[in-house]
């Protein structure tokens, strides 16, 4: 592998490990300086690669390096020496005359979990948490997150700095969660790794590697907290299976053009056994205990969608699924999915009677589900309602499938 590749692959793989224990050591104050030793770092590495031969272990390379480098900092910055280093002496108790940047695999973990819960803190709006455990955590740079979101580089680069000025601002500290912490924030952070999983299975970026790699960090994420017995509590699992399920299917979703495949289109000997059999084993963890969480119950929703023949005990769990669902968090979304199980348990018309209820008419999805319920039961309506959803679609993708499904049903009139 040349240096194209291997400088951006571990860029991303690690990048964030470094980073999470420098602004471990340093403390949000003076997060920025974690980030350019790093970025100094990759540098060194980009610069000297390409005159020598790579290393042998370039993670290890890095590491050494990245640890130089902090070192040095301190040594030569009097400023940082004089006002910074007396505060990390006493909070890390660490001796100045053997100053040691502890990179092992555990204290990464720690310094991970760490920096997680402190990225997810309330202080600031799910956006900017996203944002930001996206750049430190997941080692996103700024031009791939707007393309993500679909906005400037410049909004995506204010909305990261506001969101570390306020945890400044709040003098967070970056550190192993109490139990404390974990019983009140540890719904903010799985909701955080949910929608950054989200963004990545239904993105409105044009870019399917970016959208997988998203996938992936979730995971990682996930299962950092399912590896950490303060933070492996049933919720964690039920979204870890939850992640799971859902990605087992992602190679299917999509043909050779990037086009979305849909579910009853899917080729299932391209779904991933392993991750549907990983799904299994973390959805079986999350069932001890008396909480049930919304990740409990979408993990169940996933799970039967991991089962592709079309049998009326599928539908009926699904439904039952759903129902629950609406009762501990109700959403419209929900409730409109939650139709097309109704569809398939309870017949069409009872299902579009339910989902017209919701008047979701600033939802494309809404007109979408509609032109499928009425597919076959009322194709005169069923066009209206997939013409009306291809005016509000977006993305490149959604239109197509809309497309699709219109050529279906005229294709039918012939």
């Amino acid at each position: 592998m040349d240096n194209q590749e291997l400088i951006p692959r571990l860029f991303r793989t690690e990048y964030q490990k470094i980073v999470s224990v420098l602004c471990r050591l340093f403390g949000i104050q003076h997060i920025e300086i974690a980030e350019d030793i790093v970025s100094d770092t990759f540098l060194a590495a980009t610069e000297t690669w390409s005159i020598n031969d790579v290393p042998e272990n370039p993670t290890a390379w890095l590491y050494t390096v990245a640890k130089n480098k902090t070192k040095n900092y301190f040594k030569r910055n009097s400023v940082f020496e004089q006002k910074i280093v007396t505060e990390i002496k006493y909070n890390s108790a660490i001796n100045l005359e053997e100053i040691e940047i502890d990179l092992s695999d555990k204290n990464i973990a720690d310094s991970q979990l760490a920096m997680l819960f402190t990225i997810c803190n309330p202080c600031n709006a799910n956006e900017a948490q996203i944002a930001l455990a996206l750049n430190l955590l997941c080692g996103f740079g700024i031009n791939e997150i707007s393309d993500a979101f679909l906005t400037s580089k410049e909004v995506i680069y204010k909305r990261i700095n506001r969101a570390k000025e306020k945890l400044k601002e709040e003098n967070i500290k970056i550190q192993q969660p109490t139990a404390f912490e974990v019983k009140n924030r540890l719904d903010n952070v799985l909701k955080t790794i949910y929608l950054l999983f989200s963004e990545g299975y239904y993105s409105t970026s044009q870019n399917t590697t970016l959208r997988q790699e998203f996938c992936t960090e979730a995971m990682r994420l996930a299962y950092l907290l399912t590896q950490n017995q303060a933070t492996n509590l049933p919720a964690t699992n039920a979204l870890m299976a939850l992640i799971c399920f859902h990605s087992s299917r992602f190679e299917a979703r999509t043909n050779e053009n990037d086009e979305i495949i849909l579910y009853q289109d899917q080729d299932e000997t391209l779904w991933n056994k392993e991750l549907i059999d990983r799904g299994t084993y973390f959805l079986s963890k999350s069932s001890t205990g008396n909480t049930l969480s919304k990740y409990h119950l979408e993990a169940g929703i996933a799970y039967w969608h991991t089962q592709k023949k079309d049998t009326t005990e599928k539908w009926e769990h699904i439904l039952e699924l759903y129902n629950n669902l609406i009762i501990l968090e109700y959403s419209p979304i929900v409730a409109l999915n939650r139709t097309y199980a109704l569809s398939k348990i309870k017949g069409k018309e009872e299902a579009i009677f339910e989902a017209e209820k919701l008047n979701l008419k600033d939802n494309h999805f809404y007109y979408s589900l509609l032109g499928n319920l009425y597919t076959d039961y009322d194709n005169k309506k069923a066009l209206q309602n997939f013409q009306t959803a291809l005016s509000m679609a977006k993305s490149v993708s959604d239109k197509k499938i809309i497309l699709k499904n219109i050529d279906r049903i005229n294709a039918n009139k012939i």
